[in-house]
């Protein structure tokens, strides 16, 4: 193991542990660097990793300081909307939409949205923001067949669910949930404003009409781990 990752792995194991607590300040790198005879680059290097992965932040001039890492947003999987569960829960929410676009032919989201090689199929991207930080991603894919009008109206939403509301589709359900982890790409690094070290957590899955049983769009949804706790519900309890 590399020095650098010593460091790493010493201050990860005393947060965790409680020896720095939320804000604590850490030791300066020079006083590091003393401590452990290594030079101080190396411990730039630790402290650079360190605020990569989350575990900490900087002040200008003043130096480093642990990050709250309790502080985080609960993720409930559920049938609700995205939107309504942030603004339930009292964050300063913003949804903003950055595309609505034409795919090609895609077998896995076709045959999920059951439709055939000559229906056109739009996915429309939000950027989820909480205080103005980017933390999810949502893409949503739609079949022109179901929504006449997504072509000219998918640049317009922010919330596919108000979206479904306003088109009469009001009892809805979600499909069996994919979950999965990837590391960002360089475009999905620019959107969430993170870095190769962070951690997505991937959720495919799907929404269907209740009453008509009509699939009303294929999902995949990139949430920055280090922004969000996960809440599993027991097997017994009610929803």
């Amino acid at each position: 193991m590399s020095e650098d990752q010593e460091i790493v792995d010493k201050f990860i194991f005393d947060i965790r542990a409680g020896i720095y607590e939320p804000d604590d300040k850490l030791p300066s790198e020079n006083e590091v660097a003393d401590l452990f005879k290594i030079p101080r680059m190396t411990v730039r290097k630790a402290y650079t990793t360190l605020h990569e992965l989350g575990y900490i932040y900087s002040k200008q001039g003043k130096g480093s300081y642990v990050r709250n890492r309790q502080q985080q947003i609960p993720l409930v999987l559920s049938n609700v909307s995205f939107s309504k569960k942030m603004i339930e829960l009292g964050f300063s929410y913003q949804s903003s939409n950055i595309f609505c676009e034409q795919i090609s032919h895609n077998k896995k989201i076709y045959q999920f949205l059951q439709v055939g090689e000559e229906i056109r199929v739009f996915r429309i991207g939000r950027l989820r923001l909480i205080d103005g930080r980017p933390i999810a991603f949502h893409i949503s894919y739609v079949a022109e067949s179901v929504f006449d009008d997504i072509a000219a109206e998918g640049r317009q939403i922010t919330s596919m669910f108000d979206y479904y509301n306003s088109k009469g589709y009001t009892d809805y359900t979600s499909t069996t949930t994919e979950i999965s982890i990837a590391f960002p790409s360089k475009s999905e690094r620019e959107l969430l404003e993170c870095s190769s070290l962070i951690p997505l957590l991937v959720l495919e899955s799907g929404c269907v009409d209740e009453r008509t049983g009509k699939v009303l769009e294929h999902t995949r949804v990139l949430y920055r781990s280090d922004y969000f706790t996960y809440i599993i519900k027991p097997s017994h309890e009610e929803e």
